[in-house]
C-alpha cells in the first residue's frame, strides 16, 4: 500500500514538472527577448551633410544618404549604414575624397571603421582600394589588415598587398604583405 501511494506520488510530481516545463517552452522566447537591452538612435538623419569647418575654413564635407546617431548609448557611436562620402581639404584646400559603402564614427575612441568598397582618392591622384579600412583620428593614422590595391601615377605604380597602414599625407607607409608594380630608389 506504501509503496503505491509513493508510486502515485512520484507520478503525480512527474506529472505536474513535464506538463509546468512544456507551458512554459513556449514562453522562454519571451521571457529571453525580456532581457534583451534594444538599441534605439537619439536621432535619424536623411540625406545627412555635415561641413566641418576650423577658423571659418572647411576643413571636411561628410555627406550619407542616412545617419543614425547612437549618442545615447553608453558607448556612443554614428552609424551610416546606407555608405558615405567624405571630402577632405587641406591648407591649400586641395581635395581627397573617400568613400564607402558602410561606415560607423565610435565618438569615445576617435575611430572610424568603413567597409564595403572603400575607396580613398588623394589630390594628387593616389588612390587606395580595400574592403575595410580604419581611421584613428586621433593620430591621424590610416590602417587595413585586408587586401588592398594602392596606385600611384606620379611614380606608375601599382601595389597589391595585405595589410597597410599610413598617416593621412602618404607620406609615411608601413605596406605588410605586397606585390605587383612598383619602383625602388637606390
Amino acid at each position: 500500500m506504501r509503496s503505491s501511494l509513493k508510486n502515485n506520488f512520484n507520478l503525480t510530481v512527474t506529472v505536474i514538472a513535464v506538463t509546468v516545463f512544456f507551458s512554459c517552452q513556449g514562453n522562454y522566447k519571451e521571457v529571453q527577448k525580456l532581457s534583451v537591452t534594444e538599441r534605439f538612435p537619439g536621432g535619424v538623419a536623411e540625406n545627412f551633410q555635415l561641413t566641418y569647418t576650423d577658423s571659418g575654413v572647411v576643413k571636411a564635407i561628410l555627406t550619407s544618404p542616412l545617419n543614425t546617431d547612437f549618442s545615447n548609448q553608453e558607448f556612443p557611436y554614428q552609424e551610416f549604414p546606407k555608405g558615405l562620402s567624405v571630402e577632405f581639404f587641406d591648407e591649400q584646400q586641395k581635395k581627397s575624397v573617400v568613400t564607402a559603402d558602410y561606415g560607423i564614427i565610435y565618438s569615445a575612441t576617435n575611430l572610424i571603421d568603413l567597409q564595403g568598397n572603400v575607396i580613398l582618392e588623394t589630390h594628387d591622384g593616389k588612390k587606395l582600394e580595400a574592403p575595410q579600412i580604419y581611421w584613428d583620428q586621433s593620430n591621424e593614422w590610416i590602417f587595413t589588415k585586408e587586401k588592398f590595391v594602392f596606385t600611384n601615377p606620379e611614380e606608375g605604380t601599382i601595389m597589391h598587398g595585405e595589410g597597410i597602414d599610413f598617416d593621412k599625407e602618404f607620406k609615411v607607409a608601413n605596406a605588410h604583405k605586397t606585390y605587383g608594380v612598383f619602383s625602388i630608389e637606390d
